[in-house]
């Protein structure tokens, strides 16, 4: 009698047990109660962020995208060739820069940073190959002058300079929209030239170098 008891009692057990694993369980409070068996069993540990408090803080710079040197050493080197006044003109390609090199004492009359109507244009059709870029852009001014027409500036190195601004403002002007950075370094450069033919030496100590940089603006 005892036996048939206790087999009763077990299929009650699994009866139930298999109505229970048949119903319906609500998912929410079952999310409830693992999270908070969570909490309780397995603590995670609160990180604090420190907020910059200073009143100078170094923010992110961002970058525009860069177009390849190799590439564009290519359309400028092509886009040289095909100006009168710019033939020949050296052009170098650089690891992280392409230096394009104009012959100042055809760009400019002796003394003076005005350009001529011949330099202007091709200065226009130089900066329509550039106004599509995104490179960070410099302009580098030489002058080894003798001469100073009238005066307006009392060294080399003022000379220099304002004939960089001048051939930076022409090329914003050919539709370049990034900041140019303009350097006069006069004939500071000069002595590294002795080298070379006297001639070659006086137009390279005049030039005007135009940098183009593989980062962006």
């Amino acid at each position: 009698m005892l036996i048939i008891f206790t087999d009763m009692v077990a299929l009650l057990l699994t009866f139930f047990v298999m109505l229970f694993s048949m119903s319906n369980v609500k998912f929410d409070r079952w999310k409830e109660m693992i999270d908070a068996l969570s909490q309780t069993l397995n603590p995670t540990k609160e990180v604090v962020v420190v907020v910059p408090t200073a009143e100078y803080n170094i923010a992110n710079v961002f970058r525009k995208r860069a177009i390849n040197l190799e590439y564009l050493y290519a359309v400028l080197e092509t886009k040289l060739k095909q100006d009168q006044l710019l033939r020949g003109s050296p052009i170098v390609y650089l690891d992280d820069r392409v230096i394009v090199s104009l012959p100042g004492q055809l760009m400019f009359p002796p003394g003076s940073a005005t350009l001529t109507d011949q330099a202007r244009e091709a200065l226009f059709n130089l900066g329509g190959s550039l106004r599509h870029i995104d490179n960070e852009l410099g302009v580098n001014g030489y002058s080894e002058e003798d001469d100073f027409t009238g005066k307006t500036y009392a060294s080399d190195w003022e000379l220099s300079l304002a004939r960089a601004i001048a051939v930076a403002n022409e090329l914003t002007k050919a539709g370049y929209t990034e900041n140019i950075l303009s350097f006069g370094y006069g004939r500071s450069r000069s002595p590294a030239l002795s080298g070379l033919p006297e001639e070659r030496r006086r137009t390279l100590s005049r030039r005007i170098d135009i940098v183009i940089k593989s980062d962006g603006g």
